[in-house]
C-alpha cells in the first residue's frame, strides 16, 4: 500500500513539474513569436510589408517611440492574444504547403485581400490595437492642425474608428475599396 502512495505522489510531482514546464515553454513561445525578428524572419514579410513600414511614422519619429508588427497586429490581452496566435498558425500552411505570397507579384495580387482581413479585425475591435498607444482622452487637440481637429470631431460624431481613416499609415494602400467602403462607416459599439 505504501509503495502505491509513493508511486502516486511521484507521478503527481512529475505531472506538476511537466505542467509548469509546459506553461513556461508556452509563454516563451508566445513571447518569441511576438518579436520583430520573428515577424520578419520570412522573406514575404521582410521584403514586402516590413520594407514599406521602414521610415514611416510608426518606425521612426521625433519621440523615439516605435511600434513593431505585433503592436498593431496582435492583441495584448491574453485570451485574444492566444486566439490570434492560433488563427495565425494557419499561415504556416500558406508558407510551407501552398505558398501564395512568396513572390512580390503574388503578394501584390493578394494585398487587398490581406489588408481587408486586418481592417475587418480592427473594425470589429474599434481599432483596439491603435488605442493601446493612441488614447483620445490623452491627445492634445490644440497641438493638432485645425483640419485634424475637425476630422477627429467628425469621426467621433459618426462613430468612426481609427482604421476608417488611417488605413494606409504604415503600409502601402492597396488598390480597391478601403475599410469605410467595405464595412460601412460605423464601428462596433
Amino acid at each position: 500500500m505504501r509503495q502505491r502512495w509513493k508511486l502516486v505522489l511521484g507521478l503527481a510531482i512529475v505531472g506538476f513539474i511537466a505542467s509548469v514546464m509546459l506553461v513556461i515553454a508556452g509563454a516563451a513561445g508566445l513571447a518569441w513569436t511576438s518579436t520583430e525578428a520573428f515577424c520578419i524572419s520570412c522573406h514575404e514579410m521582410k521584403d514586402n510589408v516590413y520594407a514599406e513600414y521602414k521610415g514611416t511614422i510608426h518606425d521612426t519619429n521625433r519621440t523615439g517611440v516605435r511600434a513593431i508588427c505585433t503592436d498593431c497586429h496582435v492583441p495584448r490581452e491574453p485570451k485574444d492574444l492566444i486566439i490570434r496566435k492560433i488563427q495565425a498558425s494557419k499561415e504556416l500552411y500558406y508558407k510551407f504547403i501552398s505558398p501564395s505570397i512568396d513572390t512580390p507579384e503574388k503578394f501584390e495580387a493578394k494585398r487587398h485581400e490581406l489588408a481587408t482581413h486586418v481592417w475587418k479585425r480592427m473594425k470589429e475591435t474599434d481599432s483596439h490595437e491603435c488605442r493601446n498607444c493612441h488614447q483620445s482622452d490623452k491627445m492634445s487637440t490644440e497641438l493638432q492642425t485645425p483640419r485634424a481637429q475637425a476630422r477627429h470631431k467628425k469621426a467621433k460624431a459618426e462613430n468612426l474608428t481609427c482604421i476608417d481613416c488611417h488605413f494606409g499609415i504604415a503600409h502601402q494602400e492597396p488598390d480597391g475599396p478601403g475599410p469605410r467602403e467595405l464595412f460601412g462607416t460605423a464601428s462596433k459599439p
